[in-house]
């Protein structure tokens, strides 16, 4: 009888780097960071990620939507696997994130 690899969660925590170039790399590479994503979303690696914003980016309706880093939930065998994903991501290589202050963590969900 064969048993399916045990599998946990991720959470990554991607703040983007601070220099006054940081948010037009992330939009110059950003159409090849969704698509591969979008990747990794369909092969299960990627349970759900996002931008991060400002909170100035909620203050109202009309607000602009400026993103300053990223959190992504995975589900893999080992951390080593989510950190393989992120490390070889456009984001990561093209000094989109700070790779200082970049953060994987195993996580659980809560049962509510």
């Amino acid at each position: 009888m064969s048993t399916a690899p045990s599998t946990h969660k991720f959470v990554v925590y991607a703040p983007d780097m601070t220099d006054p170039d940081a948010f037009q790399r992330r939009l110059s590479v950003r159409p090849s960071h969704v698509a591969r994503a979008d990747g990794l979303v369909n092969s299960g690696l990627i349970r759900v990620g996002g931008a991060m914003l400002t909170p100035e980016s909620i203050a109202s309706p009309t607000a602009e939507k400026k993103m300053i880093g990223s959190v992504i939930i995975f589900e893999a065998d080992s951390i080593e696997t989510v950190r393989k994903a992120i490390e070889s991501d456009i984001y990561y290589t093209g000094n989109v994130w700070d790779k200082e202050k970049l953060v994987i963590l195993p996580f659980v969900t809560a049962h509510l």
